[in-house]
């Protein structure tokens, strides 16, 4: 026993069982004695037996099950299956059931492991050709049973996969076949199929990447160019590869379903996250709706060949919240974290997707340079053997006398090899015994039907088939690239990017939940609550919502929303909070401490710590509100201020114009409103926002609007305010300026809508067969709508916002020879509306069309204002005294005093 096991197997790791065999305990389990022991005492040494074991076990799935092998990609049970079906292939169909038996001479783990694996690397539609009902992974169907499908290798797998030549063997489990320790696969099969396993202590996730970005990824690192690789799922959608992390451990990927607006009602699930199907996405969706994290109807699942979700929502539900939530709750949206994992030099080892495909390319072109040197050699020998014939027959060697009567075999030998010495520089390599055996055994209707010119031609094409080979091998690089650049032109239409990359927006969950919920607040008890029902409703609100309170001594804090829950009295305000809401403000007047002065203020409430107290006032006994108002548009209403009157005061009221007041923070002092004692304070007049317009950007990479800054600026836009959005295909739309919206991908133009902006398009008119101009005027409009025309085909050459465009039209092919046409488009068509055909520019064949710098700008437009004349001008400020007349001192004073006038 060694040192460690001793030390593993020490006294404490016994494990002591006692017993007697006259108890009949023992007995009655087994009557089995372990040798070597005596009495009742038998002790088990478990501690190293059990680390063993562990440790066998552990390597065995690591090394033999779960994680692919670097060199080709494959998992042990893929590899045998691909040897299996090679020894198969006559090119026909295989039953699947026909491979599983097959595999089983090198795979002792069962049919049901080879055939989940068989259809797995069916599925990814790379290396096995399919036949019959082979399952479907958008909606997760199983496959046939396997005497019902069939399967052969792909031509793809023919061409790169297999070398017998080249490939290293091993004895299969049994002894009885030989089988590849791996295949001399030259491709980047591991990132192009991904693969994902677990093993003992770790796992692995590789993801699959684009077929022809693999090969432009290979090439560019032959030639000493930077690469990058990104994630591409059959399944489609979308992904976020900002956290990729090059596919190293501790990275990430956000991946989306492409959801689609068929109306206002109906949004349509049409591409699937990766690792999803439809049956587990629509349950992910019910379960949001149990929930009421999203209100829909109902859900049909229209899967067949593509995938078609139709979420179906309930009237008055916006359709860019309910995408936003479907984003945000339920499975249309989730995370990947991927770890490369894969064996080399028969251990794991974690690398990033950049050194796996290094590594792969590299292992191509050494596997690329031996096939040269194997083709090198049996050209060399198919030379070399040509080179003797010729030399035997037409020297008549056969013929001569002492070949002929010579006494045995070794003699003949000797002489043949004698008469050849003259010819043995220009061999290209030594002649041998076998050579000579081998001229010996030419028949004498070949040597009868032997042609000298035919000979020298086929060693003039096998010396210059050596001289390319040559070249091959002294140009590797060259080679690989070439290799990998068939591969592309013969294979790679079949593999377009199905995944698009793009940069997702943060959707706060809290902005896009619905309001599943309502809340009431008990004024007597201090309690607020989704479950008080009898008592005051304050607002609709979502389970996840905090609640902004503040109370009539200046404190104010947010909480979280609960059944029920106690928050004090005197409650002044409360309601949804919304973080970093800048929109908001509240409007405030405060007493400072019982007897102080009062002090007025504007503020935002943008983040503070839940169910921390905070306070408007500056925190003195007594404080109390005497004015607020909360504004979700930085409205700023005009107050009148009635004092309390006193001996000589000449004003008993005041008119405040919240206007006037600057908003600061929220923990700022603010203005004294006065030094008189306050009756009180009554609205005078509802003002509007201070806030002016809100700027909007449009950012590109997640095709969302925001107010932070990011992308292209739209403008400055008011409550009435539209966007603009046009179609590379010719639809256009208005949304409003909400930064829950979605949009297309195909943006030609997004904008600030202006109704009275006069727009120009060039365009080919499908019907016609010509191209055509037309000028109008874009419409608001929620519903998609086409300037192009009702005919598909039909397709936009350009789009000019100039007021007065100029265009030059080149001519091309049999019209090449005539000057460019201009066209002032001001003069040529007048303005029209959208849906108007134009009129076309031309009979002749069109190359293109540019646009000029117009020769006149458009002139800015300047408001007129009416003139009024004095009389009546003069009636209209007498009748908006008469009904704007504000009561004087003398009418407050009676009010207070409560005393009434004669006169």
């Amino acid at each position: 026993m060694s040192e460690d096991e001793k030390e593993l197997n020490s006294e404490d790791d016994f494990q002591n069982i006692s017993g007697s065999e006259e108890e009949g305990e023992l007995e009655s389990h087994s009557s089995y004695k372990v040798p070597g022991t005596s009495g009742t005492d038998i002790k088990y040494q478990l501690t190293g037996m059990y680390q063993n074991w562990f440790l066998d076990y552990a390597s065995y799935v690591i090394l033999e099950r779960a994680v692919p092998h670097l060199n080709d990609g494959l998992k042990p049970v893929q590899r045998r299956i691909l040897h299996s079906m090679k020894r198969l292939d006559d090119g026909r169909y295989n039953k699947v059931a026909n491979i599983v038996g097959h595999t089983m001479q090198f795979h002792p783990h069962g049919d049901a492991s080879i055939g989940d694996a068989l259809v797995q690397l069916g599925q990814k539609d790379l290396l096995i050709d399919c036949q019959g009902n082979w399952g479907n992974i958008l909606t997760g169907d199983s496959a046939a049973a396997p005497r019902y499908i069939e399967a052969r290798l792909s031509k793809f797998a023919l061409d790169v996969v297999f070398n017998p030549k080249i490939t290293q063997w091993k004895p299969s489990y049994d002894g009885r076949n030989k089988e590849p320790i791996t295949l001399p696969i030259k491709f980047p099969l591991l990132l192009a199929q991904g693969v994902e396993g677990i093993a003992v202590g770790l796992s692995s996730k590789i993801l699959p990447h684009n077929f022809n970005e693999l090969l432009d990824a290979s090439v560019a690192y032959l030639r000493g160019e930077e690469f990058e690789l990104y994630p591409d799922f059959q399944t489609g959608g979308f992904v976020d590869i900002t956290r990729y992390n090059d596919g190293e451990r501790g990275g990430s990927v956000k991946v989306r379903a492409k959801i689609e607006k068929r109306d206002n009602r109906t949004l349509a699930i049409t591409e699937i996250p990766y690792g999803k199907t439809t049956s587990t996405l629509i349950d992910s969706i019910l379960k949001a709706q149990e929930k009421g994290k999203i209100k829909i109807r109902k859900v049909d699942d229209n899967t067949a060949q593509h995938a078609e979700i139709l979420v179906h929502l309930i009237p008055g539900t916006s359709s860019d919240k309910a995408i936003d939530a479907l984003y945000a709750f339920t499975d249309c949206e989730v995370s990947i974290s991927p770890n490369c994992c894969v064996i080399c030099d028969n251990k794991p080892h974690f690398l990033t997707v950049s050194a796996v495909l290094k590594q792969s390319v590299d292992n191509t072109l050494d596997l690329l340079r031996q096939e040269l040197q194997i083709q090198k050699g049996e050209l060399e020998e198919s030379l070399h053997f040509c080179s003797l014939e010729k030399i035997f027959i037409e020297e008549r060697i056969y013929k001569d006398k002492e070949f002929e009567e010579s006494s045995s075999m070794d003699v003949a030998i000797a002489h043949i090899d004698k008469r050849l010495e003259p010819f043995k520089p220009d061999f290209v390599r030594e002649v041998t015994s076998d050579d000579i055996l081998r001229l010996m055994e030419i028949k004498m209707g070949r040597i009868l039907k032997f042609n000298s010119d035919k000979a020298d031609e086929q060693i003039t094409a096998l010396k210059s088939q050596i001289e390319t080979v040559k070249e091959h091998l002294a140009h590797i690089i060259d080679y690989t690239i070439d290799w990998y650049t068939r591969l592309k032109e013969k294979y790679g239409k079949r593999y377009p990017r199905l995944t698009v990359i793009r940069g997702f927006d943060t959707i706060e969950a809290t902005k896009v939940v619905e309001a599943n919920e309502k809340l009431y607040i008990n004024r007597e008890e201090g309690f607020i609550g989704t479950g008080l029902k009898k008592d005051e409703f304050v607002c609709n609100c979502s389970d996840i919502d905090d609640i902004i309170i503040f109370y009539r001594d200046g404190k104010y804090k947010v909480v979280k929303v609960s059944d029920k829950m106690f928050i004090g009295k005197n409650v002044l305000y409360l309601n949804v909070f919304k973080k970093n809401d800048t929109r908001t403000i509240y409007n405030v007047i405060y007493r400072d401490g019982k007897e102080g002065l009062h002090y007025i203020k504007r503020f935002a409430v943008t983040g503070i710590t839940r169910d921390k107290e905070y306070d408007i006032t500056q925190g003195k006994p007594g404080s109390r509100i005497v004015w607020f108002s909360a504004n979700p548009n930085g409205e700023a209403e005009i107050l009148k201020i009635t004092f309390k009157p006193k001996p000589r005061m000449k004003m008993l009221f005041i008119e405040k114009d919240f206007s006037e007041i600057a908003i600061k923070g929220r923990q700022s002092m603010g203005n004294i409103v006065t030094k008189n004692e306050i009756h009180k304070i009554s609205l005078k007049e509802k003002g509007g926002s201070t806030l002016g317009g809100r700027q909007v950007w449009f950012d590109r990479d997640v095709l969302r609007l925001n107010y932070d800054g990011r992308g292209e600026f739209l403008g400055e836009f008011h409550s009435q305010d539209l966007v603009l959005v046009v179609l590379q295909n010719g639809d256009f739309y208005t949304t409003s300026f909400d930064a829950t919206n979605h949009y297309d991908s195909n943006i030609l133009i997004i904008e600030k809508f202006v109704s009275d902006k006069n727009w120009t398009a060039a365009l080919f008119d499908a019907d016609q067969g010509y191209p055509y101009l037309k000028r109008f005027r874009f419409e608001a409009t929620t519903r998609k709508q086409n300037f192009l025309g009702e005919n598909p085909k039909s397709r936009l050459i350009l789009l000019s916002d100039e007021a007065y465009p100029r265009f030059e039209v080149i001519f091309g092919e049999h019209d090449a020879f005539r000057e460019p046409l201009i066209i002032d488009a001001d003069e040529f068509i007048a303005v029209k509306g959208f849906k108007a055909k134009g009129k076309r520019i031309t009979t002749y064949t069109v190359e293109t069309i540019n646009e000029l710098e117009p020769l006149r700008k458009e002139e800015p437009k300047i408001e007129s204002i009416p003139e009024v004349a004095p009389e009546e001008e003069n009636d209209e400020k007498t009748d908006d005294i008469s009904e704007r007349k504000e009561p004087g001192n003398n009418d407050i004073l009676d009010e207070l005093t409560g005393q009434m006038r004669l006169f």
